[in-house]
């Protein structure tokens, strides 16, 4: 399935996410496990009702289970999970327990308040459950038996893919999280991305944190947490996701958020935009110009920082001289935020320089 284009014009190849992946190796794993063998492309219905079929990649039985495995295919999404083996292995339960779910290897555990999980469960989130219990319901119907099965999920080398995600973070150890809430999915939509920042400001709302962190890169929340001294939880990895962020605390405000990023992905912060990226919108130059005509910059500056090309060498430029472009670029985009978030969290924003300073902030 391909309805999405890279800026060139070229076609997007979808993708699966890992709870349409488990859902196919359950649903084949039953089968086998009920004497069907295993199936040369397994075919389940996602919420959306689309029916993918999945090839699969792995197959077992032994006394009691059968397991089955599938390489999840992202399609053109820089997902970290692209080509990971996702396994389900299916065993009778006890009589009149339904459908359990347990994490094997490379699947994590819950251990923080605020995710949609109890904590100690294994992180294989609502939906994806939903869909594996339907199809358990499915066959075991067919077969006139109870739904009573034990699913155990895993993912290999989960533990390390792990570590390139949110979920140490969100308090999620030892593996992924089996996510997806439509099954499908849709390439640089950066859902799971999103899907993280508001994770992470539930697990911190949870925790009782009344201040949280959005953070534009990894040299902006260092700054911040040398200044800030907040607790892990309170750092929110938002990349350019600004209003990711913002649009998620209006419904579910903290006390306090400070915004910590460059001087450039903040300058567009300040003029309205909500994603930050180079692709998705740009500096606004003649702004900053007259920001530093504002602060009594000479003609000369104006007009030489009106030539240039990029945010930061207008920020050098204007500090060569010591006007303080970086302060006031704080405040407009303090302001542009807090008009999003409403008036049950206070906005905060810090500006850091190449070297990691703060150069600007808005108190």
């Amino acid at each position: 399935m391909s309805d999405d284009f890279a800026p060139n014009g070229a076609p997007l190849k979808r993708g699966w996410t890992t709870g349409a992946c488990a859902t196919a190796a359950t649903k084949a794993a039953l089968g086998a496990l009920l004497g069907h063998g295993f199936p040369s492309l397994v075919s389940i219905t996602l919420p959306g009702g689309q029916m993918p079929g999945f090839a699969l990649a792995h197959e077992l039985e032994g006394s009691g289970f059968a397991e089955a495995g599938i390489i999840k295919d992202a399609g053109d999404d820089p997902d970290v999970t692209h080509g990971a083996l996702v396994m389900a292995r299916v065993e009778r339960g006890a009589q009149g327990s339904g459908v359990t779910f347990h994490a094997g290897e490379g699947v994590g555990i819950v251990t923080k308040p605020g995710l949609p999980l109890a904590v100690g469960e294994p992180a294989i989130n609502p939906v994806p459950r939903q869909m594996m219990t339907g199809v358990v319901a499915e066959l075991a119907g067919a077969a006139g038996i109870a739904a009573d099965f034990r699913i155990t999920i895993a993912v290999r080398d989960g533990a390390e893919l792990a570590k390139k995600t949110w979920n140490p973070r969100l308090g999620i150890v030892g593996g992924l999280s089996i996510l997806g809430t439509t099954g499908i999915v849709i390439p640089y939509s950066c859902s799971a991305w999103i899907h993280s920042i508001h994770r992470g400001i539930d697990v911190a709302r949870a925790m009782g944190l009344t201040h949280v962190v959005g953070s534009t890169g990894d040299l902006s929340e260092k700054a911040a947490m040398a200044r800030l001294g907040l607790p892990i939880e309170a750092y929110l990895d938002m990349g350019d996701f600004v209003g990711g962020v913002l649009k998620y605390l209006k419904s579910h405000p903290v006390e306090r958020v400070t915004i910590t990023g460059g001087f450039g992905k903040l300058a567009k912060l300040a003029n309205g935009a909500m994603d930050l990226h180079s692709g998705r919108s740009s500096v606004d130059v003649q702004s900053l110009v007259k920001i530093l005509q504002n602060l009594g910059a000479s003609d000369y500056i104006a007009a030489r920082a009106a030539e240039l090309e990029t945010a930061n060498a207008v920020l050098q430029l204007a500090e060569a001289g010591g006007l303080g472009l970086a302060g006031v670029v704080a405040q407009q985009a303090r302001d542009a935020a807090q008009r999003v978030v409403g008036d049950a969290t206070r906005v905060d924003v810090l500006i850091i320089d190449r070297a990691g300073a703060i150069v600007g902030e808005s108190d």
